[in-house]
Order: structure tokens, then C-alpha cells, then sequence
């Protein structure tokens, strides 16, 4: 991730995200805010997590992926994301749901969630 995130402004944004109709710029910071956090707690380039238009991050250990479509995959969309990475739900029930595209042979996260915030 290219930028930043402060932890107060991180915290603010994933507050206001997770209210009814959130503002979009709150949605795009709470995203990137938790795609930084993972990205922290797995570093690596093996598995690319991707939620489409806010961002994404390569993380866990690994065969490093530079160029292409990586081998190992797991896309969703951002209040799946958002709640995911809070805890809020599980991966089984993501998954159950059809709300995550996951590749991969180390495409399963699951283990890395919810990260810390």
C-alpha cells in the first residue's frame, strides 16, 4: 500500500463504515486501513488480497508473485472485507455466502482474521 494510514484516522473511518450508509471515502479508508493492518501482521508477496476499487496487498511468506494474475487470490467486496477483518464474520460464513473468490493453494486466510485495529 502506497500510503499510510494514521490509526486515529484508520479507527474513525472503520466507525463510520461500519454505520448505515456510510460515506464512501470512510468505506475506501476503513478498507485500506484493514488491508494495512494484514499486510503488517503477514508480510510476504505470495497471496494477493484484493477489494475492488479500494485497494489490495500481497502478503504471507512465500513464492513472491511480480508480474500477471498471481497464483493465489482472494477477492471480496468491501463490507465483506470490512467485516472479515473485524470479526464480525467468518470466513466459513464469507465463503458459504459466495462473498469471497479465493485461488490458490494458500489462498485461505482465514487464519490471518480478524487482524487487530
Amino acid at each position: 500500500m502506497a500510503r499510510r494510514i494514521d490509526t486515529a484516522d484508520g479507527r474513525s473511518a472503520l466507525d463510520a463504515a461500519r454505520a448505515d450508509a456510510p460515506p464512501r471515502t470512510a468505506t475506501a479508508t476503513a478498507v485500506r486501513y484493514l488491508l494495512q493492518l494484514l499486510e503488517e501482521k503477514a508480510p510476504g508477496k505470495s497471496v494477493e488480497v484484493r477489494v475492488p476499487p479500494f485497494g489490495a496487498v500481497q502478503v504471507i511468506q512465500g513464492p513472491a508473485h511480480t508480474r500477471g494474475t498471481p497464483p493465489n487470490v482472494v477477492e471480496t467486496d468491501a463490507m465483506t472485507w470490512i467485516a472479515l477483518a473485524t470479526g464480525a464474520t467468518t470466513w466459513p460464513d464469507a465463503m458459504a455466502a459466495g462473498r469471497i473468490s479465493a485461488s490458490g493453494t494458500r489462498a485461505d486466510i482465514s487464519d490471518l482474521l480478524p487482524v487487530r485495529w
